[in-house]
């Protein structure tokens, strides 16, 4: 138990730089999942993944792609820290009896990931949301009033209504860019803390079954290339299996992540209704959009999260962290 305590802050180290590395190769994808996630019928912006990348790019620009990537970068590094190193906590917990570990037990043992992390990913998500949604609610501003030019509608946004009570009146025209910290602040001033934790449950609802999945998967399959000389598996293998793990577990709860990302979306476009939980969200996707609404930006998230948890895994065992802390 001791040497897991002194290991401890290596791991956050490498939880921190895999999840940033990770972020900055993906978060276009990302970007483009949460767009597509919250397109409604009959108000659809943007056919597939490029053709979303191709008018973000067209309409904002390079950097448009990377809307909230600063809030994510910023908290990136706590929640991919807390979620590897209490998988790696939990397992040393249940095999401390020097017993191997069971199938179940690795499930516990991400579940208690899972649990741990949302402390972090619930306003990450909460306000990267709204930064990522910006272009496709302008775009669907632009399409409503005829293609006009957003800056002649001036003032319209001094009151930031993206987090207003009155945000699911209509269309909103944004005149200026928002910050996290302009929204945050507004979400703690008129809501306080559980403002920024909108959609807990839908995020404990994908979170939890994502790391019951995951973790047990990765750590299964890296075995089978793990060699009896060092107990390592080769650098590509460790990779792959964290892509594979990370597709598979990303499918299974995108229907999850669907409902989470809509309940975050503070700003709604015109005819976008709002929900009053995950049950009334989930019924109402059913009803209105049919069941492979439940599926919409999975490939995305399946691109993002992939190559990310394989950038993860890489970093974790390549081991950055033991050497910043054995070099200090």
């Amino acid at each position: 138990m001791c040497i897991f305590i002194f290991s401890l802050p290596a791991k956050l180290i490498n939880g921190g730089i895999a999840g940033i590395i990770g972020v900055t190769c993906v978060f276009p994808i990302d970007l483009t999942k949460t767009r597509l996630q919250n397109q409604r019928n009959g108000q659809q912006i943007y056919k597939s993944m490029w053709d979303c990348l191709r008018k973000t790019i067209r309409s904002e620009g390079y950097f448009g792609m990377y809307r909230g990537v600063a809030v994510n970068l910023t908290l990136v590094t706590p929640e991919k820290a807390i979620k590897l190193a209490a998988n790696d906590f939990f397992r040393q917990h249940f095999s401390r009896d020097g017993k191997k570990l069971t199938l179940v037990k690795e499930m516990l043992s991400g579940c208690g990931a899972g649990t741990c992390q949302v402390i972090i990913t619930t306003p990450m998500e909460m306000l990267k949301i709204q930064l990522q949604d910006a272009g496709r609610l302008a775009s669907c501003q632009k399409a409503a009033i005829g293609i006009q030019s957003l800056s002649q509608s001036a003032k319209h946004l001094n009151t930031i209504p993206v987090l207003s009570r009155a945000y699911n009146v209509g269309p909103v025209l944004v005149t200026q860019k928002l910050s996290a910290t302009q929204i945050a602040s507004e979400l703690l001033r008129t809501e306080g803390v559980k403002g920024l934790y909108k959609g807990l449950g839908a995020t404990l609802l994908r979170d939890v079954p994502f790391s019951v999945i995951y973790f047990p998967l990765f750590s299964n399959l890296n075995k089978l290339g793990m060699s009896s000389a060092d107990g390592k598996a080769p650098f590509l293998h460790s990779f792959l299996a964290g892509c594979t793990a990370g597709c598979t577990a990303a499918v299974a709860v995108n229907p999850c992540d669907v409902i989470k990302t809509r309940l975050q979306s503070l700003n709604k476009g015109a005819n976008e209704e709002a929900y009053s939980g995950i049950i009334d969200c989930a019924t109402n996707i059913w009803k209105k959009e049919g069941p492979s609404a439940f599926l919409k930006g999975s490939v995305c998230r399946a691109l993002v999260i992939a190559p990310l948890f394989g950038i993860v895994q890489v970093v974790y065992f390549l081991g950055v962290g033991e050497a910043v802390v054995e070099f200090v």
